[in-house]
């Protein structure tokens, strides 16, 4: 009999930690005492660039379907249920 366990990926650092005992508590010595500020890792986003992407995003999708035969989008839609629900998944 098949049994599946369903319990999830434990979680995991994203960055590595040392194998070395003394230099992981190097490591976190400093981290600890350290004066200097979190950095946050994230960049800061070009407003113009981010306002520009989200404009073309909101008309893409329907100027393209209006520029589409009836025919093209209902193979477009045929060609997407087949790959969905295709029988050799």
């Amino acid at each position: 009999m098949f049994v599946r366990y369903t319990s999830a990926m434990p979680e995991r650092s994203r960055t590595k930690k040392p194998r070395d005992v003394n230099v992981l508590a190097a490591a976190i010595v400093h981290e600890a005492t350290s004066d200097e500020p979190e950095q946050d890792e994230t960049p800061e986003k070009n407003p113009a660039a981010v306002e520009l992407g989200r404009r073309g995003g909101l008309k893409g999708g329907r100027a393209r379907a209006e520029k589409l035969s009836a025919k093209k989008r209902s193979a477009i839609a045929s060609k997407a249920a087949r790959a969905r629900w295709g029988s050799d998944r």
